[in-house]
């Protein structure tokens, strides 16, 4: 398999390459330049986790070899990583209710999936290269992938890592877990802005040739973590496999029925490993994008319009509080028949417009496969409650997004096919929203989000994450903050000055 720019400005590389790489010369992302194997040999009802991961990696990964692909998937899916043996457990809180929970790995958000499969990529990548020079990883997170991605790349040789967050615009806990990041080869950064404001300065520094000559003459070359890497991107397609596979083991399902993906989405990655299965032969009906207020998603899903020229709003799901969602742009290029030259000219229009617009053809292709829309914080609260009062079951703020849109998609379609929600986060990683909405009272104003995560399990009886319980005990290690047009000059002070 070999992947080539969603902006047609660059040659095909290898899939190490677009792996080491992260984002393309002229500014697109990597995509499949080649026909994607079907799943059919694949053991979908008795296949572990890892064992459903080597296939599909071995489909997309074609220079790596048999070795590095069970070597990645051994080392990033195990009892040491993840608390639960199935890895994303589909847990069932009442019939005809599916949630996929992918906050069982190390810092309880769906991004870990992704991100402890990643440096193992990057390191047999930077192998294949040649190149000795320490890679810099440079991510933007809106709250989630930034201390996975810490948390994957802490101390592994040859790598450096340097997460950018939005200054207010995380939760408390997720700002903790960054600013505690424990490793001699991270680097934490606030920023004074939002999360489009943190994405745009590493999306600019990506594109600054001077930097980029300056910082190899210093020994380093950039890579990302984000999820415009392929190599990010790719392990989220497994649990979509996995999830049906569970539902097959249970009789759920019969072999070949189609069933719905309900996922919570802002920067569009998530969502979009669901369609690369469904282009594997996945039997997936429709991938139902649920957004919080800021739904520039579902205005585009429904009206072919792409307009950021709004307010960013702060929500109770801070970590789809996004305007720019960055993935779109590759599934723009698949169902447009890899037209590069629109693709380009729709992105070039976002830059310099702010907003674009597709034609009825790409539209039509668009609705064909995705319905959205959005829950609103009043509504996110509500479905938290209700869920806990109905079925015992606590969802976070991003998850209960999902729950709610899905409501509202049954509500209006006549679809009986049967749904997955993907739950995105641990409730105690919100637990001001999430207290917030089950309790009467101020409990979320009086005390700090550390507080509230002994409150929440005593008050429920459910079990904190171990990583969650034990930040109270951590020194804050990472205190910089820098305006969005700081972020290049004092990049470059900040490793340089390091190396010497």
């Amino acid at each position: 398999m070999r992947y080539y720019s969603t902006r047609g400005g660059a040659k095909t590389v290898t899939a190490s390459e677009a792996v080491l790489k992260g984002l393309a010369p002229d500014g697109g992302l990597y995509a499949p330049a080649e026909t994607i194997k079907p799943y059919s040999e694949i053991n979908l009802p008795g296949g572990s986790y890892r064992e459903i991961a080597k296939a599909i990696f071995s489909r997309f990964l074609g220079n790596y070899s048999p070795f590095e692909i069970s070597h990645t998937v051994d080392s990033a899916y195990n009892e040491a990583t993840f608390d639960h043996p199935s890895v994303t457990p589909l847990a069932q809180p009442a019939d005809q209710l599916n949630i996929l929970e992918l906050w069982h790995g190390p810092t309880s958000a769906f991004k870990d999936i992704a991100l402890q499969a990643l440096p193992h990529l990057l390191i047999a990548a930077a192998q294949k290269s040649g190149d000795d020079r320490e890679t810099v990883i440079l991510t933007a997170t809106s709250g989630d992938t930034g201390k996975s991605a810490l948390e994957g790349f802490r101390d592994v040789p040859g790598f450096k890592i340097v997460v950018y967050f939005p200054e207010k615009g995380v939760s408390e806990i997720q700002k903790l877990q960054m600013t505690t990041q424990e490793g001699k080869n991270v680097y934490v950064v606030a920023v004074r802005g939002n999360f489009d404001h943190t994405q745009s300065g590493v999306k600019q520094i990506f594109s600054d040739r001077d930097l980029t000559l300056r910082l190899e003459k210093a020994g380093y070359r950039f890579s990302s973590a984000n999820s415009i890497n392929w190599g990010r991107l790719l392990p989220q397609i497994v649990y979509y496999f996995y999830a049906y596979g569970q539902l097959l083991s249970r009789a759920e399902i019969r072999e070949g029925e189609k069933i719905n993906f309900i996922v919570p989405t802002g920067n569009f990655g998530n969502i979009l490993a669901g369609y690369y299965a469904r282009r594997m032969g996945l039997p997936v009906n429709r991938l139902i994008c649920a957004a919080n207020r800021n739904n520039v998603l579902s205005d585009f899903i429904n009206s072919g319009i792409y307009d950021k020229n709004r307010s960013l709003h702060s929500t109770l799901s801070p970590s789809m509080d996004i305007l720019v969602s960055s993935n779109l742009e590759r599934l723009l290029f698949e169902i447009t028949g890899h037209d590069s030259e629109r693709i380009a000219f729709w992105m070039k229009e976002l830059n310099e417009k702010g907003r674009y617009s597709i034609d009825r053809e790409t539209l039509r292709e668009l609705q064909d496969l995705f319905w959205s829309d959005y829950a609103d914080d009043q509504e996110t609260q509500d479905t938290i409650t209700e869920t806990f009062r109905e079925y015992n079951y606590l969802l976070d703020p991003h998850t209960a997004v999902g729950k709610n849109v899905f409501t509202k998609y049954l509500e209006r379609e006549n679809d009986r096919h049967r749904g997955v929600i993907l739950a995105t986060a641990s409730p105690y990683k919100f637990t001001g929203s999430t207290i917030r909405a089950l309790f009467e009272s101020n409990l979320y104003k009086e005390h700090s989000e550390l507080e509230l995560i002994k409150i929440l399990a005593l008050e429920t009886g459910t079990a904190v994450p171990k990583n969650l319980a034990e930040l109270e005990d951590k020194p804050v290690l990472h205190r910089q903050v820098v305006d969005p047009a700081e972020m290049p000059e004092h990049l470059q002070k900040m490793l340089i000055n390091h190396r010497e």
